[in-house]
């Protein structure tokens, strides 16, 4: 176990290069699954979750190879369908590998998935959709046994998922006939996911909408060329964050400035100066930082990912700023650990209420998931004195070099050993 030691600052700078995104790379390498050929991914964050991933496809039966953030992977030789609880329980995005393995065996048993503890996230539309493609389900000792050929099918989903949609095309991909899906999730790791597909010759229609109609192989896989995963836009959220916490110009760079508009507007509100090109944002320092009201919702609407970020930040703010988490009912974890620090915050539901310009002290925080675990370090490094931020194993899930590149910006943060 190690933890971060923080040193608070009044002032970072420079470049910081974004990584691939997390949320995007995990179900594109499960597309694998579909692929009759070798499969090359580029762009491809080194953090936990995906080693984890590559570990489970490996279980499965496939060879991978992946170095500098490149990825070759097989799977002309799975011979398991099984996906277990010792690798699922680790990470909920596992469950990805529900739709593609169904799609192309005709069965499959997949653990109930664990994950961070942010609220509950049930699968229930996953299987309800795969149910009317034509698939058996059943939830036996902790699985889900899926059996039965797919078909197209109608699919409304009741509620907007991202992980459900995902598994549901990939599903759709290698089904019999057309699938119609209502209510898609629009986030730009959906709309790669899309993209990759399209590009391996899959009719699909509606890239980017919130309505897709998928005409599926009846089985046949895919020849899927190499492509490159977007970046990451909580990442280059994140960083901005910082900048706009210690009032300091930071500029992210390869990054997607369409992907972070409802962000970027949020800064802009709270007094900041925003620069983009066709690749980097820059964000300059307030002469006030002004409060802000932030209600979370499905893209483009502003992501519950950069929630904690934000009020991490909104501490800064002169003034009072609410924010309203509607999407998970437990991403206020970090509440209590940012009020050790000395931060005035009233939660009432899913609204938290921030009073701003309050001086903020080092403490030693704990870290409840992985974005909270952003909001300590975000925190620590406005804070009077030095912070440790422990339990960053959530951190290390889905931030790649996240110490170096506080660093190259001139923060002072240590990654130690914690005491046995």
């Amino acid at each position: 176990m190690t933890y971060l030691e923080i040193e608070g600052t009044n002032n970072l700078s420079g470049e910081v290069s974004i990584s691939g995104a997390k949320n995007a790379a995990l179900p594109l390498i499960t597309l694998s699954i579909l692929a009759k050929n070798e499969l090359e991914i580029s762009n491809i964050p080194c953090v936990a979750d995906i080693k984890t991933l590559f570990l489970l496809l490996e279980n499965l039966g496939a060879s991978y190879s992946f170095e500098n953030n490149f990825a070759k992977i097989c799977t002309k030789n799975l011979k398991h369908t099984k996906a277990t609880y010792d690798i699922v329980r680790k990470m909920r995005a596992s469950i990805l590998v529900l739709g593609p393995l169904l799609s192309r065996f005709g069965q499959c048993e997949v653990s109930l998935p664990g994950g961070c503890a942010i609220g509950q996230r049930p699968i229930d539309l996953h299987l309800l959709a795969l149910e009317k493609m034509g698939a058996n389900i059943n939830i036996k000792q902790g699985y889900v046994m899926a059996s039965g050929k797919l078909k197209g099918a109608e699919i409304i989903f009741d509620k907007i998922t991202v992980t459900g949609s995902e598994n549901i095309i990939m599903a759709a991909a290698l089904a019999k006939g057309k699938t119609r899906l209502l209510n898609v999730a629009k986030e730009p790791e959906v709309v790669q996911i899309c993209e990759v597909l399209a590009n391996a010759g899959l009719d699909i229609k509606g890239i980017g909408s919130d309505e897709l109609e998928i005409h599926g192989t009846n089985g046949e896989l895919l020849e899927i060329k190499p492509f490159k995963v977007i970046p990451d836009r909580i990442e280059a959220g994140t960083y901005l964050c910082a900048g706009g916490i210690t009032n300091s110009k930071i500029t992210v760079t390869n990054t997607n400035p369409t992907h972070l508009s409802a962000v970027l507007a949020k800064f802009e509100t709270m007094g900041f100066g925003i620069e983009t090109k066709e690749n980097k944002i820059s964000i300059l320092p307030a002469k006030e930082i002004k409060p802000v009201e932030i209600l979370t919702s499905e893209y483009p609407g502003f992501p519950t990912d950069m929630q904690a970020q934000f009020m991490a930040l909104a501490l800064r703010a002169n003034g009072t700023s609410i924010i309203d988490e509607r999407l998970f009912e437990n991403r206020f974890m970090h509440v209590s650990e940012l009020l050790r620090m000395g931060a005035d915050i009233k939660l009432n539901g899913h609204i938290a209420t921030i009073n701003g310009g309050k001086e903020l002290n080092a403490a030693d925080v704990m870290a409840t998931d992985l974005r909270a675990s952003s909001a300590l370090i975000l925190a620590a490094l406005a804070a009077k004195g030095v912070s440790k931020v422990h339990r960053i194993y959530h951190l290390d899930r889905g931030y790649e070099n996240l110490e170096e590149k506080f660093k190259n910006l001139g923060a002072k943060i240590t990654r130690l050993k914690e005491r046995a």
